[in-house]
């Protein structure tokens, strides 16, 4: 089942973002005080971003970090899919084939889906190409606010 955020989730998912962001499916950690801001504007109800949990049974098996941007490229509205994070107990069950499955339905109005994976997640990247999507050739760079 997949779900919203809700505010007594935030434990469990700060400490999803806790093992994502240590994990090899992203080039480097990130500030820990962003997981709390992000999930402060979920709980706001941010028009820039939805929390979604992913269940297996009655369990809390990952979370899904989306964001929202317009795109003249795309010619619309453009869903990206930020983080997806699966429980190492839960992987190899379908929960993320069900996501984009769930994503696409939900978001299929939009212009375009769009998402990031690391070169090195063969498993993420096997998944997103049978589930239709492209790479981009892009080089991407970037400018962060000093933290």
């Amino acid at each position: 089942m997949i779900r919203k955020y809700r505010c007594e989730d935030r434990h469990k998912v700060l400490n999803m973002m806790r093992e994502f962001y240590s994990s090899p499916a992203v080039l480097h950690k990130i500030p820990e005080q962003n997981y709390a801001k992000t999930l402060d504007e979920a709980e706001k109800s941010s028009p820039y971003l939805d929390v979604f949990i992913l269940e297996y049974g009655n369990d809390t098996a990952g979370y899904a970090l989306m964001a929202y941007t317009y795109s003249n490229e795309a010619g619309g509205n453009v869903a990206w899919i930020e983080e997806i994070y699966v429980l190492p107990e839960y992987r190899s069950k379908g929960l993320g084939r069900e996501f984009i499955t769930f994503i696409k339905r939900e978001y299929g109005d939009f212009a375009r889906i769009r998402l990031e994976v690391e070169q090195s997640n063969d498993g993420a990247t096997r998944l997103y190409k049978r589930e239709g999507f492209e790479e981009l050739a892009y080089c991407q760079y970037i400018i962060d606010k000093k933290h």
